[in-house]
């Protein structure tokens, strides 16, 4: 599972392979300790234009479906399993439409042993940006006048699969990783071949999980107040 990410860059610095086309105003500041119902930025192809319009835009972690009746389910839809999109109403109909690119340094995920629990980061070796399977979600508050800029709610929730390699020795889930090639077949809304693209997206993962590195960190980055660049410092 991905319950914890970092996002140290904003903007273009984050997204460069990916072509964004607009940018959004309120991007959140890069955060060291992301965590449930925190806002994060995700790229995603709005099919309002033709062709779609890339869009790099703030959303809230935790996938909130239109037909919800208050955000709160968000908190319980951060991560959703690859192989039951389908037969969830939660995630069918964004698995269909609304799929997106979350764009992250790394993430974090906690090993358990004997005595406990011992957080790794894990991240690109290279440093480059590392980009997780995601779905997106629009929501409207019904207790919003129509002109309240606020009444929509951008949502999202990352993707997971089986850990392979090194990654299963620490958790037996892992994000599901795309590689920039991929991404844009993932995004695009137009495409037919969903289930297709899916399993296409769930074979490639671990080509991307092999060239990940981990280490340990402090267990300071449990406490979501934390944050800062020493949470992703090795430890040990």
């Amino acid at each position: 599972m991905c319950g914890r990410f970092v996002v140290a860059d904003v903007g273009s610095e984050l997204v460069g392979v990916l072509r964004v086309d607009l940018v959004g105003d309120d991007l959140p500041a890069p955060s060291y300790n992301v965590a449930p119902t925190d806002r994060a930025a995700i790229v995603l192809d709005s099919a309002k234009t033709e062709p779609p319009t890339r869009r790099l835009e703030s959303a809230r972690w935790g996938l909130v479906p239109s037909w919800a009746k208050d955000p709160s389910i968000g908190s319980r839809a951060f991560n959703a399993r690859a192989e039951e999109l389908e037969d969830k109403r939660m995630f069918r109909g964004a698995l269909e439409k609304r799929r997106a690119v979350v764009p992250v340094t790394g993430y974090y995920e906690w090993k358990k042993s004997g005595d406990g629990k011992t957080p790794h980061f894990v991240h690109p070796a290279d440093g480059s940006p590392l980009l997780l399977a995601g779905l997106y979600e629009w929501w409207k508050n019904p207790a919003a006048a129509d002109d309240d800029p606020a009444r929509w709610m951008l949502s999202f929730t990352i993707l997971t699969r089986d850990a392979t390699g090194h990654l299963g020795s620490i958790h037996e889930r892992m994000p599901l990783f795309l590689d920039a090639d991929f991404a844009d077949a993932w995004l695009d809304p137009t495409v037919d071949n969903v289930g297709d693209i899916l399993d296409a997206a769930v074979d490639a993962a671990p080509d991307v999980a092999e060239t990940l590195a981990d280490h340990v960190v402090g267990t300071a980055v449990g406490n979501v107040r934390n944050n800062g660049p020493e949470l992703i410092e090795a430890v040990g």
